[in-house]
């Protein structure tokens, strides 16, 4: 995790790819991370290692990965085909995640003061090495999330400009995922 930390020190934009298409855009800018928001099992496996071999880290959402199924073995399977690490929204998979020795980062979203008090609770019961708080316009939430846990905070969603990078940075976040080409 401390590679990825140092990663988001020199650069905490976060490339979060949405469509296979924008992979080719992402390969020559200057974010040391991406998170796959994308893909399928029949390219993931090339995916992954045209973006490793351009120096960058690869997380997979699990979730989002076409045809996987959400359990240990797309866990298995995602190690396998080269990802640094996982995100998820499930806290049932962050156990199998760090079994397989690969960074898990657990998303939350947050709704309302319910959806903040269950994603605090689960954070502090799966021990995720990093959350992703969704929308990443929640600064006040970010500040008081990231005062309750022992982990890197990461902001994604909703992220429009540089402002917005500059309130969550300054509110705690150590990288900000966003899926803005102009922002890579």
């Amino acid at each position: 995790m401390k590679e990825i930390l140092d990663d988001l020190k020199q650069n905490p934009i976060i490339a979060a790819i949405k469509n296979i298409k924008d992979v080719d855009l992402v390969l020559d800018r200057d974010v040391k991370v991406v998170f796959l928001l994308c893909g399928g099992i029949l390219n993931i496996k090339d995916t992954v290692k045209r973006i490793k071999n351009k120096g960058k880290r690869v997380f997979a959402h699990i979730d989002l990965v076409e045809g996987l199924g959400k359990d240990e073995e797309a866990v298995r399977f995602l190690k396998y085909v080269g990802v640094d690490g996982i995100i998820t929204t499930k806290p049932t998979l962050i156990r199998a995640i760090k079994n397989e020795n690969l960074i898990a980062i657990q998303r939350i979203f947050l709704l309302d003061s319910r959806s903040l008090e269950t994603g605090i609770k689960n954070i502090l019961e799966d021990r995720p090495n990093a959350v992703e708080i969704m929308p990443g316009l929640a600064y006040k939430v970010i500040k008081k999330i990231h005062r309750h846990i022992n982990v890197p905070v990461i902001a994604g969603g909703l992220i429009l400009d540089k402002s917005d990078i500059e309130n969550a940075l300054s509110s705690g976040a150590v990288g900000i995922s966003t899926s803005s080409r102009d922002l890579w």
